[in-house]
């Protein structure tokens, strides 16, 4: 039997992070993603910007279900395999660790996602299962170009008590490869390891006061020589593509960036709505979130997580004859039950998680074509983001409505709306996808809540609540 060192304890429930307002931080001129390895660097920007700005994608390397976007091969300096260590445990936040390994994939890293648990299946901290590729014992001897730690509380603390992890991460700082935390994990994982010292760091700001004071700094990305630190979920993107430059170069970064729709050139609206009717309940609001081999994790994820934090009650469905799926990039997901054990009951809002291989699988079950079908009749809420608009299209569910999608899906659309993240036509949502489904996401929870959830909400992930 494979021999585990890592100490094992009962874990508490998992701890969401709250704080108050944060001061919004001014962007840098005409910033671009460049870091220099040898000497710190602060990117005070406060939140990802995101722009419908698509480019060709290339072959993907990594042997994955075909995606919406793929990865960049392309580049001459992603002919050179980079490896990467995603450490995982009971409590990590999943929208931390499934950025992370999304983006570093799609630039062409080997991405070995790896528990510090007895089992490779990981509870995260919102309630998202998912499946390690390897337990951690068996990376002890093998050396990373990168190791990353998602935050999440207690995940960051399982890290921390994981003896293993422990030297293989000190072994990087020792020999100078790169190494990084966001969120919770530079606090109680890094600061503990002795691997902050005469380092400038940041961190989740409900976090900032363990820092030493003297070296912590606010922003939401600091790059200080090998180490590399970010502070929540909202900054997960600029994270990942800091280590993807450093890694790879300024011009994958910045590719990465374009096919994730980020720009810090924010000239698009967030949102823009039509036909505006209240969506609030009486009870606590459920929603179902269909999943299927191929569908983006960084959606599934993404859209979960916001709303479980906001209190939304909602059930991850699989299409599939298991519950475990195999998302777009490789991360595997195991869904709360099957779709059809999930059909007898009555949701608010049923909400379609992009991915070329996702939507096709999506839009082949015949019980979720039926659930969709009831859910229009009865005038409740149906949402859908990247390609999957084209699923409710196809079952002739948009009719006369005005929606957005990926721009490989759009022209699909009767009736599309080109420029927004987020359209809104009177019961129906839709977003672009990717990187824009963080701003999806909050726009349900205003359209349940209000406005004050949605904000808190935003603040805990470190996410700029829109002004207006």
């Amino acid at each position: 039997m494979e021999s585990l060192s890592c100490l094992v304890l009962k874990p508490s429930p998992p701890t969401r992070l709250f704080f108050p307002p944060r001061i919004p931080q001014m962007a840098l001129p005409g910033s671009t993603f460049g870091f220099p390895s040898s000497m710190d660097y602060q990117l005070p920007i406060t939140t990802a910007k995101l722009a419908l700005k698509p480019i060709r994608a290339s072959t993907s390397t990594v042997p994955t279900t075909p995606s919406t976007t793929s990865t960049v091969a392309s580049s001459p300096t992603a002919a050179s395999t980079k490896k990467a260590l995603v450490p995982i445990g009971f409590g990590t936040e999943e929208m931390e660790a499934v950025i992370l390994v999304d983006v570093l994939r799609r630039a062409g890293a080997e991405v070995t996602v790896a528990s510090v648990e007895p089992q490779l299946e990981v509870h995260a901290s919102g309630g998202t299962k998912l499946v390690a590729d390897t337990r951690i014992s068996t990376c002890s001897d093998r050396v990373f170009d990168l190791v990353a730690l998602p935050g999440g509380m207690p995940g960051s603390a399982q890290l921390r008590d994981c003896e293993i992890l422990k030297k293989i991460t000190s072994k990087q700082a020792e020999e100078k490869r790169l190494y990084g935390g966001i969120s919770t994990a530079p606090a109680v994982t890094l600061l503990p390891w002795g691997l902050l010292k005469r380092k400038r760091t940041t961190c989740h700001p409900a976090f900032f006061d363990r820092l030493p004071t003297f070296w912590a700094v606010k922003s939401n990305i600091q790059v200080s020589g090998e180490l590399t630190t970010s502070q929540g979920p909202g900054t997960s993107f600029l994270f990942a593509l800091a280590l993807v430059e450093q890694l790879f170069g300024e011009s994958v970064a910045r590719e990465i960036g374009e096919l994730l729709f980020m720009h810090s050139a924010d000239d698009k609206p967030r949102k823009e709505e039509f036909n505006k009717v209240d969506w609030a309940v009486s009870h606590t609001p459920r929603v179902l979130v269909p999943v299927a081999n191929g569908s983006e994790e960084i959606e599934i994820v993404t859209i979960v997580d916001i709303l479980r934090r906001a209190k939304v009650d909602v059930v991850v469905a699989s299409v599939e004859k298991s519950v475990k799926i195999l998302a777009s990039q490789g991360v595997k997901i195991i869904a709360d039950k099957l779709i059809g054990d999930a059909a007898g009951s009555i949701y608010d809002l049923i909400i379609l998680p992009g991915g070329v291989a996702g939507t096709g699988q999506l839009q082949k079950s015949r019980i979720l074509k039926k659930l969709l079908k009831e859910q229009d009749a009865a005038r409740r809420m149906l949402g859908a983001v990247c390609s999957s608009p084209t699923v409710l299209h196809k079952h002739g569910l948009l009719k006369e409505k005005k929606a957005t999608a990926h721009p490989s899906a759009i022209t699909e659309l009767s009736n599309p709306v080109d420029g927004p993240k987020v359209v809104i036509d009177g019961k129906l949502i839709t977003s672009m996808g990717l990187a824009t489904v963080s701003d999806f996401a909050l726009a349900i929870v205003i359209k349940f809540f209000g406005h004050a959830r949605a904000r808190s909400v935003a603040e805990g992930l470190v996410f700029e609540y829109p002004r207006s």
